[in-house]
């Protein structure tokens, strides 16, 4: 199974998760690379839903880093962003807020 594996941009054409990664080692980038390649390959062992639709994947790796998406459908994943468990409640929270604009604007663009 191959899943579609997109970043979520704001009402700006900007990436929060690329904006996270871009700020990351490239020890740690891999790490976080190898887990987007085992999503895109249906591997959700490490995935927990955090409400509304929107999923952690966790790495455990450093700091537990942490993925966070939702799903369009089955075979689309929108990243939203990423984090550390240090910072766990704050990236929820925006990647809800992410999650909230991805479907709002998604149902504008099909009208």
């Amino acid at each position: 199974m191959s899943i579609a594996v997109q970043e979520y941009l704001d009402a700006h054409d900007r990436s929060p998760f690329a904006q996270w990664f871009a700020g990351l080692d490239a020890f740690t980038a891999a790490k976080v690379a190898a887990s987007l390649y085992r999503l895109e390959h249906g591997n959700f062992s490490n995935v927990e839903g955090v409400g509304n639709g929107v999923y952690e994947c966790k790495i455990n790796f450093g700091p537990g880093y942490r993925v966070y998406f939702g799903k369009d459908g089955e075979k689309v994943i929108i990243l939203l962003g990423g984090g550390s468990k240090k910072r766990q409640q704050a990236d929820i929270s925006t990647a809800l807020q992410c999650w909230r604009d991805y479907k709002t604007r998604k149902n504008t663009w099909s009208h």
